[in-house]
Protein backbone atom coordinates (compact mmCIF):
# COMPACT_ATOMS: atom_id res chain seq x y z
CA UNK A 1 0.00 0.00 0.00
CA UNK A 2 2.93 2.36 0.39
CA UNK A 3 3.96 2.56 -2.92
CA UNK A 4 0.31 3.35 -4.15
CA UNK A 5 0.30 6.20 -1.70
CA UNK A 6 3.76 7.00 -2.60
CA UNK A 7 2.84 7.18 -6.56
CA UNK A 8 -0.08 9.64 -5.45
CA UNK A 9 1.59 11.43 -3.63
CA UNK A 10 4.33 12.47 -6.51
CA UNK A 11 1.40 12.84 -8.75
CA UNK A 12 0.06 15.20 -6.88
CA UNK A 13 3.22 17.07 -6.51
CA UNK A 14 3.80 17.41 -9.88
CA UNK A 15 0.03 18.62 -10.68
CA UNK A 16 0.77 21.02 -8.10
CA UNK A 17 3.75 22.13 -9.23
CA UNK A 18 2.61 22.08 -13.24
CA UNK A 19 -0.98 24.16 -11.60
CA UNK A 20 1.69 26.74 -9.77
CA UNK A 21 3.94 27.14 -12.80
CA UNK A 22 1.09 28.19 -15.22
CA UNK A 23 -0.67 30.69 -12.55
CA UNK A 24 2.82 32.58 -11.38
CA UNK A 25 2.82 36.44 -12.78
CA UNK A 26 6.11 36.05 -13.86
CA UNK A 27 6.43 32.99 -15.43
CA UNK A 28 8.35 32.90 -18.33
CA UNK A 29 9.43 36.19 -17.48
CA UNK A 30 13.53 37.27 -19.07
CA UNK A 31 16.03 39.24 -16.58
CA UNK A 32 17.93 41.37 -18.06
CA UNK A 33 21.18 39.50 -16.96
CA UNK A 34 19.84 36.66 -19.08
CA UNK A 35 19.31 38.30 -21.74
CA UNK A 36 22.62 39.66 -21.72
CA UNK A 37 24.11 36.16 -21.24
CA UNK A 38 22.23 35.47 -24.71
CA UNK A 39 23.59 38.37 -26.37
CA UNK A 40 27.61 37.29 -25.25
CA UNK A 41 26.50 33.60 -26.55
CA UNK A 42 25.26 34.81 -29.73
CA UNK A 43 28.08 37.26 -30.64
CA UNK A 44 30.50 34.62 -29.93
CA UNK A 45 28.88 32.08 -31.79
CA UNK A 46 28.85 34.18 -34.98
CA UNK A 47 32.81 35.20 -34.14
CA UNK A 48 33.36 31.83 -34.16
CA UNK A 49 31.92 31.06 -36.91
CA UNK A 50 33.61 33.78 -38.66
CA UNK A 51 37.36 32.63 -37.77
CA UNK A 52 36.33 28.65 -38.71
CA UNK A 53 34.54 29.81 -42.20
CA UNK A 54 37.81 32.04 -43.06
CA UNK A 55 40.12 28.93 -41.65
CA UNK A 56 37.99 26.42 -43.80
CA UNK A 57 38.16 28.39 -46.93
CA UNK A 58 41.90 28.83 -46.64
CA UNK A 59 42.53 25.52 -46.43
CA UNK A 60 40.19 24.59 -48.72
CA UNK A 61 42.00 26.64 -51.33
CA UNK A 62 44.91 24.89 -50.68
CA UNK A 63 43.47 21.69 -51.96
CA UNK A 64 44.30 20.38 -55.45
Amino acid sequence: MGTVWMAAWYLATLVDRRISAITRKDAGALSLEWIVIAGIVFAAAVAAGIVFNNAISSETSKLP
